[in-house]
């Protein structure tokens, strides 16, 4: 069972009290953020096997352990966390502005008389958020992420890109500002649908698993978040499949030399599938599937309890 305040008032006047109220964009933002320190630095591997999976023309590895393997073997063990610094960093701006953007959105499609938000304008709300975090930050911390990723070798001297900085600027100076936003229409879809279900999915669960509703001062326990989050994480990596691997085609090619083979989303996903047939729209589904359910785990379950003792640190102040 979550913890709840109860000390003090009647029903009618704790409902008074919580109505309306929520946990501010800014305490939102930070919980976010914290929650996607702990995200990044505990499932980068998997993000790199899910990038090499993708990137894999000739099927060079034969899943998930096979590539993992060989990568750690080929490159040492470290080369499972190639790109963890613009991954957390990435990850850390893209939870702030996600938890923040989303609040504010809400509050803007909350009913003026009384207060509540309906599920269309939750969904709004996560679409118009995941729409900001894909154009302000995860594209370009995902470009450099990518080039980084798909460099193969064990001597840095022999790496075209040197660091996640050096990276940025090798873009900037070959391909222009623009090519640290290589493939942003299909991450503004990936990343749009994935925030509209999942932050109505980790309502939906919150409230029927376990009773809880936004800004009622009940802080859940860290499992319960996991599973809720774990719950509203799993629909969106097979939603957006095809959107994922043609976004990481657009991030990971260069451009300077003017023969780029996707010329944009459509196209790339047209020649995807002429080319490698259906089912390699949903290349590394499954490393996705490992990594964002268990993500979305880790990430609410710190992020819950930063927002759930702020709301019940709040109720009991307004007792007193």
């Amino acid at each position: 069972m979550a913890t709840t305040v109860s000390e003090g008032g009647g029903a009618g006047d704790e409902r008074g009290r919580r109505k309306g109220r929520t946990t501010p964009p800014h305490v939102r933002a930070l919980a976010g953020s914290l929650g996607g320190v702990v995200e990044a630095c505990c499932l980068q591997p998997i993000d790199v096997i899910k990038t090499r999976l993708q990137l894999d023309r000739t099927g060079t590895y034969r899943g998930i352990v096979h590539c993992g393997a060989t990568a750690a073997r080929t490159e040492g063990i470290r080369a499972l966390w190639k790109g963890l610094t613009p991954f957390a960093t990435h990850l850390t701006l893209k939870y702030a502005l996600r938890m923040g953007s989303n609040a504010l959105l809400q509050s803007a499609f909350k009913d003026p008389a009384t207060g509540d938000l309906s599920n269309h304008g939750r969904v709004a709300a996560g679409f118009g958020a995941g729409v900001l975090e894909a154009l302000l930050i995860v594209t370009p911390f995902e470009v450099v992420k990518i080039r980084l990723q798909q460099q193969k070798g064990l001597r840095p001297e022999l790496l075209k890109y040197k660091g996640p900085v050096h990276c940025a600027r090798m873009i900037i100076r070959e391909e222009g500002i623009l090519g640290l936003w290589a493939g942003a229409a299909p991450t503004v879809m990936r990343n749009g649908t994935n925030q509209a279900a999942m932050f109505t999915a980790k309502n939906a669960f919150d409230v029927v698993l376990w009773k809880k509703h936004e800004g009622d001062g009940k802080v859940l326990r860290p499992w319960q978040s996991m599973i809720s989050g774990f719950l509203a994480g799993t629909a969106g990596p097979i939603c957006t499949g095809p959107f994922d691997v043609v976004k990481t085609r657009l991030m990971a090619q260069g451009r300077s030399g003017g023969d780029a083979k996707y010329k944009g989303m459509v196209h790339a996903i047209r020649t995807i599938f002429a080319e490698e047939g259906l089912l390699a729209l949903w290349k590394g589904l499954l490393p996705r599937l490992m990594r964002i359910p268990p993500g979305q785990a880790i990430m609410w379950a710190v992020a819950d309890q930063v927002t759930g003792l702020y709301e019940k640190s709040y109720l009991h102040r307004a007792h007193l």
